[in-house]
């Protein structure tokens, strides 16, 4: 995992984390972007309302968190103009 170190006054250090997903968030995102590549956009608010009815049956908490995980790999994908290599 990558930690930004974060160097304050008097010598004093601060990691500051990254954003992390659990695989599972990841596993899911990966199995719908290759399922239904055209539904999803950079659009968090686009993607919830995609995922609540895809996934209805998952709890909210969840499905947020997959839509926002997949709004920040359709951005990426923009900026860099390449899709996404799975490993």
């Amino acid at each position: 995992m990558k930690a930004e170190v974060d160097i304050r006054a008097k010598g004093v250090r601060q990691v500051t984390m990254g954003r992390v997903k659990s695989q599972g968030i990841k596993r899911t995102t990966r199995k719908l972007l290759e399922k239904y590549p055209e539904l999803f956009d950079n659009s968090f608010e686009k993607n919830k309302k995609v995922m609540a009815k895809i996934l209805p049956e998952t709890d909210k908490r969840t499905r947020n968190s997959i839509s926002g995980y997949i709004a920040r790999i359709k951005k990426q994908e923009t900026k860099n103009k390449k899709p996404k290599k799975w490993k």
